[in-house]
């Protein structure tokens, strides 16, 4: 048995997009057969019926309406599916035989557009990256905004915190990029990313290059300033190349390429990101309880988006900084004319994602209408502005265009409540279109214009019984008895003889009769190519219409922050670049905006890069430690992004980076223990971190046995503490209060704790930070303010008497003495590390790390085990020395 035409023609269309379910438009309906029509019965709750087709069984089959296929494509490609949209590109009342069809689109994840599909406040990014001599290209484009990014990055982890930043939907790459060792199957099940890989055509050089250069009309990528980024390069094209082949267009709304390095802005790597809840939080994956969410008072999407990355790229040129302050301080001074601002931002809809479906051709006359809207409301966001007199806010009015001639164009053409369809009519307003103004009164007036003819021809001619009649088979005509027949004049044209009468034309009744018949199809279709007409004369303006976008939302962050400002109270903070960060009174901008009521403990901080650079805090659980070290790195962070901070007073240093290493989870699905993340985060910090960067380290060491813990919580404070290892500046909370031992043997090192009151045998937290260390650490306490049983309470003051820290406490002292000797060793070890210490070094240390092996230490007393520490020491030293 022979296929049918139909069904040949659609397996040899689905050949071509065999990754992809293919949605075949037959009538009012897009069809799927086959294992398309299997899959998206199942994903889409679809009835799966069947098709003859010619083969012996009938072809399983399923299909959506056409006009509601957005909403079922949106659906399957959310689920990580590819969509091909096969479509009519003929009438099928001319066709002769199959009507001709041909896919127009490929919609992918990173490729969605359709209104409703995407989260307005969020980025919809496709990336490409590509792995070539160690070194990782990205390019990130977002198609509904026109947002095109490219960079350079040389270590896995890098690339990783860059794909965490723009959370992409997509991400094509080659082939080397999967034997990188670069953990994909997490990052597609952690961030729900789709991946594929590309052929190997897409990444070739020169085709990378003149494709970039053919799209940007350039002579050659030194004037789009990607000179120094040859892989990136690479990236960037190989997306082009993929969006080209899918996309079925021009993209002529990627205007513009952005090339930027990772040293531009502060780093945040993956681990800072989510331990400071900056987009959202740790355990509902939500906004609210987020700095974000804190900040975001912002009108339309367009500032929201922008909002967004701000808050995730914190700048670190001081000159960028204080003109957004500048911008801030001013709104705030001016507090009426922002809320007029902020009153004409709130109409405007997301002008990028208009313009992005304008240029796509799949916008339709609501848009039109949304857009004109939004224009209206440029010119009086324009004049506020003209009377501010900060840098950053004289730029960003000189950006916004009017745009009056396209606000002009729609208002003229676009009646103010048309259809969303774009072929059933009442799109053009009356009296933009002559022709169409015409059809229009045919539809509406033709049985008016046939009567007036007949009435007007009856007393020309003086035939009483002149009717104007109407069949399929002759349309209108004039019919006269055979007793008037000697009245018809010369211009009656003759149509039909009867018994009875005669059946007659005129060019006056031909003319009328085209206006009137099918003047209903020739009105829709006319409206239709008015309407297109007008969307690619607005596609032309794609760059001004982009420009004008990104200076409002440039605007409503501006807005955004000043409110924030002045209704939570925060102060400017001035921007040093001598490394101190001095805050006074402090406030945790989420912890505050969380609380019910105002009793949020404000406190100090003073941190820089001599005597104040590692301050140990010390203090009982739930007490506020990790709050007080999250709520400095916030500040620091909204003091860079340009924000106003919750403080009294605040002189922040400018930081390249900052590191949290705050409480951890077990990461099952990659095998790990807690102790093992916190163990990988702090290499990372220690390996990465700089004398300009911020670290923030809480609880290290505490997931393993408390000697060990203790150890490497020590061995940490000398290694970053010390200005020739390390010396960041550094906030560490720790349960080992032993360490506060440290104070005055380590240059740099202070001590700081969390006041508490004891009242009896229970405590109060004091929430506020004190010179000093604690001595105890009140984990009883706690554990009964939790509600343990009072047994166990009774039980734990029983043991904890038998159990006295003090050798331990002793011995701490000793260990601090020798900190000189110790720094040392650190040095020395950090040499090693470098691969800078000779091999007879190493060599002669071999006994002693095998003695270190052979102890049994599970069966040591902790004050025996710090003995054996000692001698282990003295020996080391003896050896070094010599």
């Amino acid at each position: 048995m022979a296929l049918s035409p139909m069904m040949a023609h659609y397996l040899e269309m689905k050949k071509q997009y065999k990754d992809c379910i293919l949605f075949y438009r037959i009538g009012d309906f897009y069809e799927m057969f086959f294992e398309d029509a299997k899959t998206a019965s199942r994903e889409l709750e679809l009835t799966l019926t069947g098709k003859d087709c010619g083969l012996e069984e009938r072809a399983p089959m399923c299909g959506v309406p056409f006009h509601a296929v957005d909403g079922y494509i949106t659906r399957l490609v959310k689920k990580g599916y590819k969509a091909a949209i096969a479509e009519q590109v003929e009438d099928p009342k001319l066709a002769k035989g199959l009507v001709k069809r041909e896919v127009i689109r490929v919609v992918t994840p990173g490729t969605l557009l359709g209104e409703g599909s995407l989260e307005e406040t969020k980025n919809n990014y496709l990336m490409g990256i590509v792995c070539l001599d160690r070194t990782f290209g990205l390019a990130a484009v977002d198609v509904t905004t026109g947002d095109y990014l490219v960079t350079e990055v040389s270590s896995k982890r890098s690339l990783t915190d860059e794909i965490n930043r723009f959370e992409p939907a997509e991400i094509v790459c080659n082939e080397p990029l999967m034997m990188s060792g670069l953990d994909m199957d997490d990052l597609k099940a952690r961030l729900n990313i789709a991946v594929s890989v590309l052929e190997h055509r897409y990444f070739s050089d020169d085709v990378c290059r003149g494709l970039l250069e053919e799209h940007f009309h350039v002579g050659n990528l030194g004037g789009l300033g990607l000179s120094d980024y040859p892989v990136g390069t690479i990236a960037a094209g190989a997306v082009l190349s993929y969006l080209y082949e899918t996309q079925k267009n021009h993209l002529d709304h990627l205007t513009h390429i952005t090339p930027y390095t990772t040293g531009q802005y502060m780093m945040l790597d993956t681990s800072t990101r989510r331990n400071l809840e900056l987009t959202e939080t740790l355990r509902e994956k939500q906004k609210r309880g987020t700095l974000l969410w804190v900040l975001d008072h912002t009108r339309t999407a367009m500032g929201a988006r922008l909002l967004r990355s701000v808050v995730e790229q914190p700048l670190i040129d001081r000159e960028r900084i204080v003109n957004r302050q500048n911008a801030v301080d001013e709104f705030n001074m001016n507090y009426i004319s922002r809320e007029e601002i902020s009153e004409y931002l709130g109409p405007i809809y997301d002008l990028e994602r208009l313009i992005g479906r304008i240029s796509y051709k799949t916008a339709n006359p609501r848009d039109l209408i949304a857009l004109a809207s939004s224009l209206e409301m440029l010119t009086p966001i324009k004049d506020q502005l003209k009377s501010f007199t900060s840098d950053l806010i004289r730029e960003t009015e000189e950006e916004i265009d009017p745009l009056d001639d396209i606000r002009t164009l729609i208002r003229s053409a676009i009646n103010d409540e048309p259809p969303v369809m774009l072929r059933e009519g009442g799109i053009i307003r009356e009296g933009y279109s002559k022709d169409a103004d015409e059809l229009r009164r045919a539809k509406t007036e033709g049985k008016n214009w046939l009567a007036n003819l007949e009435a007007s021809e009856r007393e020309k001619t003086g035939i009483k019984n002149l009717k104007i009649k109407y069949n399929k088979v002759f349309g209108y005509y004039f019919e006269v008895t055979n007793s008037f027949k000697d009245l018809v004049p010369d211009y009656f044209i003759r149509k039909q003889t009867l018994v009875n009468a005669e059946r007659y034309t005129t060019e006056e009744l031909k003319n009328t009769e085209e206006k009137i018949l099918g003047s209903e199809d020739r009105l829709y279709s006319l409206e239709y190519d008015l309407f297109v007409d007008v969307r690619d004369r607005i596609a032309e303006q794609v760059t001004r219409i982009q420009k004008t976008a990104r200076a409002i939302a440039k605007t409503d962050v501006l807005v955004s922050f000043s409110v924030a400002a002045t209704r939570y109270g925060y102060v400017k903070p001035s921007i040093n670049e001598k490394g101190q960060i001095r805050i006074k009174n402090g406030r945790h901008p989420v912890v505050e905006r969380m609380m019910k009521n105002d009793l949020f403990v404000a406190n100090d901080t003073l941190l820089d890069n001599s005597r104040n650079r590692f301050a140990i805090i010390t203090g009982p659980n739930m007490a506020g430690k990790s709050t007080y070290m999250r709520q400095t790195a916030l500040i620091t962070l909204m003091a860079q992004i340009g924000s106003f901070v919750p403080a009294d007073e605040a002189d922040i240093g400018i930081v390249d980076r900052i590191f949290t290493r705050v409480g951890a989870s077990d990461d099952l699905a990659s095998g790990q223990s807690t102790f093992m993340v916190e163990m990988t985060e702090v290499a990372n910090i220690l390996r990465n971190a700089t004398r300009n960067s911020l670290v923030i380290l809480d609880e290290i060491g505490r997931g393993t046995s408390t000697l060990d813990g203790m150890a490497i919580a020590w061995a940490v404070v000398e290694y970053v503490s010390s200005a020739k290892t390390l010396g960041a500046k550094t906030l560490f909370a720790t349960h080992y209060h032993e360490l506060t031992e440290l104070e005055g043997a380590l240059t740099g090192v202070t001590n700081y704790c969390i006041a508490v009151r004891e009242q009896g045998d229970d405590i109060v937290f004091l929430r506020k930070i004190v010179k000093g260390g604690a001595d105890r650490s009140y984990g009883i306490q706690v554990a009964k303010l939790a509600g343990v049983p009072g047994a166990v309470i009774t039980r734990a003051n029983e043991i904890l008497e038998q159990l006295s820290d003090a050798d331990i406490v002793d011995r701490a002292r000793e260990i601090a003495g020798s900190s000189a000797t110790t720094r040392k060793k650190i040095e020395k070890q950090d040499e090693v590390d470098r691969g800078q210490l000779s091999m007879s070094d190493t060599i002669r240390s071999d006994d002693i790390v095998r003695e270190i092996l052979e102890l049994k230490v599970n069966q040591m007393s902790p004050l025996e085990a710090l003995n054996e520490l000692d001698r282990l020491q003295s020996k080391l030293k003896n050896r070094w020395n010599n």
